[in-house]
């Protein structure tokens, strides 16, 4: 669930009240020695994302998120292995447009892309608040002669045509088409009873596959426009999704998962296998070609991307598996047979993609380096993989560009995300090189260091210690940090995703305002493994995470630099979970804390335990979360929350906040009225980050401020 993606203003009466009055209370105490840069430095570089390769003229493309305004940008190549990159957009401000799902034309010359709405889901967004009303998604191209973008018509998720001409697109979850040349008028293409999702283009551009979600199962469709008829593909009760295209386009491949809604947070090491399903696309007639075995990785766990299968020039089915405990890359035969396993060890593969010709895959992992991520490529007719890309760095979303060349996404804990070229030797060129700011703070950073501590169940749990500079007292605070997801992993560096980025240099601005801050990898994440991602007791099913909240506790307690008595926690989402459980549960522990759109109650979160979940399964929920404690809870707390969350619903701070009020807990407030979980403006960061070093440094340096009760 819980993913998150703002300059000193409050963008409510409620929030300004609060900043204000929070703001009044540290006037009053002791200064303390500033950072020699700000949070708006810290976060002044830009996000790339959406990182796309053209089939033609080596050109690739991403979405480049300066202070909330975004763009799409391209990369040309040049001669000795440069690149010209400028942007073919010019949006401008930090507007609260989400913009992403690039897709080029098959020449290489023109890019469609979403923009409005939400990529997270939902509907229409108005985080402006304006009077006219909400924003919905709308499909646009932009080209790389340089004339201004065009609007195509409402909708999201383009796919551009083989022959260049049109586009296919998702408008109020059905399937629509458009041309792409000017002064033509979009048509819906299919009236579908269920939730369209997941179109792709036959490689001869004539039929168009699509998923049908129709809640509890899915069908994997084909639209023959010459016959203008849909052919379902072997339908049944079960789950098919991730359709992928034979190269002569006779076929498509996909996956099926066996029908049920298991809690998704509870621990899955076993499940009715998954299988894959080749089918004829003229005639749907369908075969089951291989089913995961029994026991490990038998329930189905995707790549971090949306492309997790892949049909390669040889007749192979490239896919995902965790046979092993661990999600690795495998191939096995379009006609059937034992799988092929491309990639071994104790280690995980987050992204994956093939090259135009299909002859290779170029993949993300962490082999070998378990706190970081670098590229790695397998030539599909045979060998062992190739690391392309080594040592104290971050790579991940590879694309191959049409001349073979590969892109990623590379940082470091010094240097931000940004797009660059891997060139022979592992030497990485960037694509923009003049995008990130001059007076970025880069070199003030703390080097963020690994650890490993045990948790008093015995587990042992990755994090990383970033340092306050030298100088500081002997004994001072300390800082937990908690990501959200519950699937993800900070890493040894800025993150590829943007709200762990973001996360990341505020972990670097606390470390230089002088505390201790540990970022824990805590169980139910990945990077570790099947057993580490799936623990028993997880979440709704008995909270077994709240262990590692301890060990974390226990390992800064421990340290001579840190004063026991000033150890605060945050975190965002399920890491807002994670400090709610903390202060629930652990007061004496933790001093203060900062809970951004966290889950309260699991018990009523509804669709989070599944249908037909098991007796009893409510009431442990509700035992396994911080309300059923929150009689514990001593410490004080700042609730940040987006009042348009389609992810975390609001109403789990409101049924806190009652709660805290009738226990007398001192807490404070910011909202954000019409944003969204996954923030979409820079200035509602900002707004976040400021009152979190606000807050932490009113009660977790010396003389804390008295209670406020708001």
């Amino acid at each position: 669930m819980l993913t998150t993606s703002s300059h000193m203003r409050l963008a409510t009466a409620i929030g300004a009240a609060a900043l204000t009055l929070a703001l009044s209370l540290t006037a009053a105490q002791p200064a303390a020695a500033a950072p020699d840069f700000t949070i708006e430095q810290a976060l002044s570089a830009p996000f790339p994302s959406s990182l796309v390769a053209a089939g033609a003229g080596g050109r690739v493309a991403w979405v480049n998120n300066k202070g909330g305004s975004r763009n799409v940008w391209v990369a040309e190549p040049g001669a000795g292995g440069t690149y010209a990159a400028r942007a073919i957009s010019a949006y401008a401000g930090d507007d609260g447009y989400d913009l992403g799902e690039l897709a080029f034309s098959p020449d290489g010359r023109q890019v469609t892309y979403s923009r409005g709405g939400s990529l997270e889901g939902g509907g229409p967004v108005n985080v402006l608040s304006k009077p006219a009303g909400a924003v919905g998604q709308e499909v646009w191209i932009a080209s790389v002669d340089g004339t201004a973008p065009r609007r195509l018509g409402p909708g999201h998720s383009p796919a551009v045509s083989p022959h260049g001409d049109a586009v296919a697109y998702i408008l109020a979850d059905q399937i629509w088409t458009a041309p792409l040349a000017a002064g033509g008028q979009p048509a819906q293409l299919i009236h579908d009873r269920g939730h369209a999702e997941a179109i792709a283009w036959s490689p001869d551009g004539a039929r168009l596959a699509f998923v049908s979600s129709r809640g509890d199962h899915s069908l994997v469709g084909v639209y023959d426009f010459a016959a203008k008829a849909i052919v379902w593909l072997g339908p049944s009760v079960d789950r098919d999704m991730a359709p992928a295209w034979s190269p002569d386009g006779r076929s498509l491949a996909y996956v099926r998962v066996a029908a049920g809604n298991a809690n998704p947070f509870a621990g899955r090491h076993e499940a009715q296998p998954w299988s894959l399903w080749v089918a004829d696309a003229a005639t749907g007639a369908a075969r089951n070609v291989w089913t995961a075995s029994p026991g490990a990785g038998s329930a189905f766990h995707s790549l971090e991307v949306e492309q997790t299968l892949m049909w390669a020039a040889d007749g192979r089915l490239v896919f995902p598996w965790e046979r092993s405990g661990w999600l690795q890359l495998y191939a096995v035969s379009a006609s059937g047979g034992a799988p092929t396993r491309l990639t071994e060890g104790d280690f995980e593969v987050f992204s994956a993609t093939l090259s135009h010709d299909r002859k290779r895959i170029v993949y993300s992992s962490n082999q070998g380096d378990i706190d970081h991520r670098h590229v790695w490529e397998i030539a599909l007719s045979g060998g062992a993989p190739r690391q392309l890309t080594r040592g104290a760095t971050i790579e991940d979303n590879p694309a191959v560009a049409s001349d073979g060349q590969v892109v990623a996404l590379h940082g470091d804990w010094r240097k931000p995300i940004r797009p660059v070229s891997l060139a022979a030797g592992g030497r990485l060129t960037d694509l923009a090189p003049a995008a990130n700011p001059a007076d970025f703070p880069d070199a003030r950073f703390s080097e963020p260091k690994p650890v490993v501590f045990t948790s008093p169940d015995g587990l042992q749990v990755h994090g990383q210690l970033f340092m306050p500079p030298p100088g500081r007292a002997a004994r001072g605070p300390a800082i937990l940090f908690f990501h959200g997801g519950p699937t993800r992993q900070m890493l040894l560096g800025w993150h590829p995703m943007d709200a762990y980025t973001y996360m990341y240099g505020l972990n670097q601005y606390l470390a230089r305002e002088g505390y201790v801050v540990l970022s824990v990898n805590y169980r139910g994440g990945s990077g570790y493994g099947l057993d580490f991602r799936e623990p028993p007791k997880f979440g709704p099913s008995g909270s077994s995470e709240f262990n590692d909240i301890l060990g974390a506790a226990q390992f800064l307690r421990a340290r001579p630099d840190v004063d026991p008595k000033r150890i605060g926690i945050w975190g965002g989402s399920y890491g807002g979970l994670m400090t709610a459980l903390g202060l629930s549960r652990a007061s004496d522990l933790l001093a203060a804390g900062v809970d951004y759109a966290g889950v309260h109650d699991w018990s009523t979160m509804g669709a989070r335990l599944g249908p037909g979940t098991a007796k009893g399964a409510v009431e442990l929920a509700f035992e396994s979360s911080p309300m059923a404690t929150i009689e514990k809870w001593k410490s004080p707390v700042l609730l940040v929350h987006a009042d348009d969350d389609r992810n975390v619903p609001f109403s789990q701070t409101v049924e806190l906040v009652e709660g805290l009020r009738k226990h007398g807990v001192e807490f404070e407030q910011i909202i954000l009225p019409d944003e969204i979980h996954d923030l979409l403006r820079a200035q509602s960061w900002l707004t976040f980050f400021h009152a979190t070093d606000d807050f932490f440094g009113r009660h977790l340096k010396p003389d804390p401020a008295p209670p406020t009760h708001r």
